[in-house]
């Protein structure tokens, strides 16, 4: 039977089989076979209608989707369209999968956003080989969409990645009325530290810093991006100010424990932080724009306060 047919090609071997390949397909027949072939590119999900294989995705965000047309319900081009139409799905890939062989079902497949077609009955070696060239394409997207994302020095998210997801935070909490948290964190005296340390430690200072306040955060959702030079931003979901009241020390604790010398520094013998931080319910008292600015009067007064410490900002009554 093709199913049982063991492939292994070198070229097999660049997919790596941490993949998660999600199946949608109302035929159980159709799955166990699709399943035997593509079993060892990585997990193999699957769901037996549409409207569960779109749950599915967007619990799962598989990188790849096999994608049978007739279904009941909603059908695979549907299917296809909602996924690609929708930003929390689209990066999935999709091949169609379908009895149908005319030119006129490929286009439809195309159209409706599929990467690839698959007809049936099922070849072995063509379903394999299809279904590496996706997974292949998608970790290929993946990564260049990491490097866009990825700050060179530090490795956590850069300020492109912070200018966009913090807008989309703001505007998600708005929808949701709840309270949203961000902090600014600036090294403490860092020209110094680089004037006096070099150029290649500074690098090295800030990379560790970086990596400390980002094993600092503990919840769902928070992130650390480099702000530029030495100031990085934290977002922080559904965070009110009695939550920054804990976070901002435990900020700059963290970043004390990684016990950097700094012999020129005013703030601490060690490398140190000062915190601003700002929170409110989007929309309500405040843009995201707002929140940026009244952070950074945050951060401001935490440094003139003496540094190697948190400010949390006045809120606004307008």
């Amino acid at each position: 039977m093709q199913a049982d047919i063991l492939i292994g090609s070198p070229a097999e071997a660049l997919v790596s089989n941490d993949s998660v390949i999600l199946i949608i397909d109302d035929n159980p027949r159709s799955i166990k076979a699709l399943s035997l072939l593509i079993r060892d590119f990585g997990q193999v999900i699957f769901a037996t209608s549409g409207e569960a294989g779109i749950a599915m995705t967007m619990k799962t965000k598989p990188d790849l989707i096999l994608l049978d047309v007739e279904m009941p319900g909603m059908n695979g081009y549907e299917v296809c369209r909602q996924l690609k139409g929708d930003v929390a799905t689209r990066s999935s890939g999709i091949i169609i999968v379908t009895s149908h062989d005319s030119v006129e079902h490929e286009v439809a497949a195309l159209e409706a956003g599929a990467a690839d077609f698959i007809t049936k009955p099922l070849n072995a070696p063509v379903v394999r080989a299809r279904v590496k060239t996706q997974l292949l394409v998608k970790k290929q997207a993946d990564e260049l969409h990491r490097q866009a994302e990825q700050d060179g020095l530090t490795g956590i998210y850069n300020r492109r990645y912070f200018d966009s997801y913090f807008e989309q935070e703001w505007r998600r909490h708005q929808r949701q009325r709840s309270s949203l948290g961000l902090a600014l964190v600036d090294v403490d005296h860092f020209k110094a530290y680089n004037d006096s340390y070099g150029h290649q430690q500074g690098d090295e200072c800030l990379r560790c810093v970086a990596l400390g306040l980002k094993a600092a955060l503990r919840r769902p959702g928070e992130f650390v991006a480099r702000y530029g030079g030495e100031e990085f931003a934290v977002v922080l979901p559904y965070t009110d100010d009695e939550e920054l009241h804990r976070f901002g020390p435990w900020l700059c604790e963290q970043v004390r424990a990684l016990k950097i010398p700094h012999g020129w520094s005013e703030a601490s013998d060690f490398v140190s932080v000062s915190v601003g931080l700002v929170s409110c319910v989007a929309g309500k008292i405040c843009s995201h724009t707002q929140m940026l600015g009244q952070a950074d009067e945050a951060l401001y007064q935490a440094k003139a306060n003496g540094r190697d410490r948190a400010v949390i900002a006045t809120k606004s009554s307008s």
